[in-house]
């Protein structure tokens, strides 16, 4: 505790010096002096057009740029639209192909019966008849 008391003393011995109190004096005065002038300066305030036109710049960016969001929306939009499209004219061209196909299938079938028919009836005997049709001209040769 002695020690702390002999180190207080020693610091206080030395502001007793006249050269630091000049020091501290003259230091404490500009601080003063410099506060004073700080506050008691006139305080500029910024002209109401220069604040308007920070303003109107602002907007005008700010306008800008939603517009910019809004564009590129809109044609992301657009794009998904015309690729749906495209896809579902992908898948119209498609089926259809596959009715034609069908239709053409079915035509040919159509056409294979039509032949069958045209073949059984182009006969002059009918199939169950034909053994006695091959005597009969047999027979005729005969005579």
């Amino acid at each position: 505790m002695r020690d702390e008391g002999n180190k207080a003393g020693e610091v206080f011995a030395e502001l007793d010096d006249p050269n630091l109190r000049d020091a501290l004096r003259d230091f404490r005065s500009s601080v003063h002096t410099w506060s004073d002038a700080t506050y008691s300066a006139a305080r500029t305030a910024q002209a109401p057009r220069a604040i308007a036109w920070r303003r109107t710049l602002a907007w005008a960016l700010s306008l800008a740029i939603s517009a910019g969001a809004l564009s590129g929306a809109v044609y992301e939009r657009h794009h998904q639209q015309m690729l749906a499209d495209q896809q579902h004219q992908r898948e119209l061209q498609l089926e259809h192909q596959q009715q034609v196909a069908a239709q053409q299938q079915h035509a040919r079938e159509s056409e294979d019966l039509l032949a069958k028919i045209d073949s059984d009836v182009a006969r002059e005997v009918p199939s169950a008849m034909e053994p006695l049709a091959q005597m009969m001209t047999d027979d005729s040769g005969v005579r």
